[in-house]
């Protein structure tokens, strides 16, 4: 880890006071825009006051933070609550490790093409752009991602490349995730510039090409590295070391989750509400009663959003042990969804890895169960934690006479599927590769 102002040796410098300040004045913003519910759920983050001339050299745009702040002070981005890397262990159900869940081994899903893509990616830019995209691999910009459209981001923006730079980016995450990985990246990215248009456009933060990719360490078949994409609803780390990958933590969601953007339609997040929806009426009223809480779901649920790398977060709800055959496939089929979106042998190799905990890993549940109902579930396990959180609409509307309007007043309201975060992380110092990471150093000296 490099000491506070020193210059990264790949020729980064970390982020200056001043661009702290820039982030801070995105948080006071969000405040305002928020009220109390976001003043609940930024601990830390609303400290420090700004001045107009900071907020007039803002990153965000001139709108107002359409993401949303998520519970647990996950939302606007990590601020005061950013873990660095150096001091991440993951989420725990109670502060304590648990220990031996992960290892270096061959997996034999190789990482060849994933190497030679993301290499091809870093070659096609300018000295310039690979000096602002490049860290070490165990630097602190891992834990730095927000899922709001405003906040302020190192790294190459897919927006600034030509045509053909942005393409081997996109070479890179085919390579990356899954074809539903990717057809879900860029059905967010279009939904974001949906959004941006149906509000008269405009603010840069709200269209396909506000997306940064940032690399920690170099690409490499034998050393550890890996990337970040990061921008409005997605965030997405993927570490890789030799042939086994980490993607987690991942952010996921969108507002809306369902328009016609330039003639395409699209539609997102419904296999990750109906497989919800199929696990919990698959169960009995005496496993309901463990399943599904007493409370309503309330707006802001998410417990593990951006800053919660280190989250102490207990298990609720019912155990995979007390489930039939057929409602422990429905619930390996609901984690299938989120660890479908990573390329499909690595996929293969997590959901291995999820059903030897299946278990110990617990559904919970808040809120009705009809099909259009807004809902959060959460799915959690020592080898992964997944949650899904239907919030009420920031900018996006739907009326009868104009089919969908976005504008500053559309917030508030009930929550609905047409605004939906989803999380899936690895707890117990998995996420970001950490502790493969740390296998990897301690078997190199």
């Amino acid at each position: 880890m490099h000491p506070h102002g020193h210059t990264h040796a790949h020729g980064h410098r970390p982020r200056t006071p001043g661009t702290e300040r820039t982030r801070r004045w995105f948080m006071n913003r969000s405040l305002l825009v928020g009220g109390a519910a976001a003043v609940a759920t930024m601990t830390g983050c609303s400290s420090g006051s700004s001045s107009s001339s900071e907020a007039g050299s803002s990153a965000a745009g001139g709108g107002m933070p359409s993401g949303g702040p998520d519970g647990g002070g996950g939302g606007m981005g990590p601020g005061a609550t950013q873990v660095k890397y150096a001091d991440v262990k993951g989420v725990t159900t109670d502060g304590e490790v648990v220990e031996d869940l992960f290892s270096i081994h061959s997996t034999g899903v190789s990482t060849d093409a994933l190497v030679k893509a993301a290499q091809a990616f870093l070659d096609g830019l300018s000295a310039k752009e690979r000096r602002s995209c490049v860290f070490d691999v165990d630097d602190d910009e891992w834990t730095a991602w927000s899922n709001v459209d405003g906040y302020e981001r190192e790294g190459v923006r897919m927006g600034d490349l030509t045509d053909k730079r942005r393409a081997l980016g996109f070479a890179l995450l085919g390579e990356a995730l899954s074809a539903d990985g990717l057809k879900q990246t860029r059905g967010i990215m279009k939904l974001n510039a949906f959004l941006g248009e149906s509000r008269g456009g405009g603010q840069e933060t709200l269209t396909e090409g506000h997306y940064y990719f940032t690399f920690m360490g170099t690409p490499s078949t034998t050393e550890p590295w890996g990337f970040q994409y990061e921008g409005h609803h997605v965030v997405i780390n993927y570490f890789v070391l030799g042939d086994q990958v980490v993607m987690t933590p991942t952010f996921m969601g969108s507002e809306p989750t369902s328009e016609t953007y330039r003639g395409e339609k699209i539609t997102l997040f419904r296999p990750e509400t109906e497989s919800g929806l199929a696990m919990v009426r698959s169960l009995d009223d005496s496993q309901r009663a463990k399943a599904v809480s007493s409370q309503a779901n309330g707006n802001e649920d998410m417990k593990s959003g951006a800053g919660q790398d280190n989250l102490e977060l207990a298990y609720e709800g019912l155990a995979g042990s007390e489930l039939t055959t057929a409602q422990r496939q429905k619930l390996l089929d609901l984690v299938g969804v989120y660890v479908g979106y990573i390329s499909e042998g690595h996929a293969e190799v997590k959901m291995t890895e999820v059903e030897k905990h299946l278990d110990d890993t617990y559904f919970f549940w808040m809120g009705e169960t009809e099909d259009d109902s807004a809902f959060y579930y959460r799915v959690h396990s020592p080898v992964v934690l997944i949650e899904y959180d239907a919030q009420a609409p920031l900018f996006y509307s739907e009326d009868s006479s104009s089919g969908a309007s976005a504008s500053p007043g559309a917030g508030g309201g009930e929550p609905s599927q047409q605004h939906i975060h989803t999380m899936i992380r690895t707890p117990n110092g998995g996420d970001y590769g950490v502790d493969l990471l740390k296998l990897h150093l301690a078997a190199d000296h």
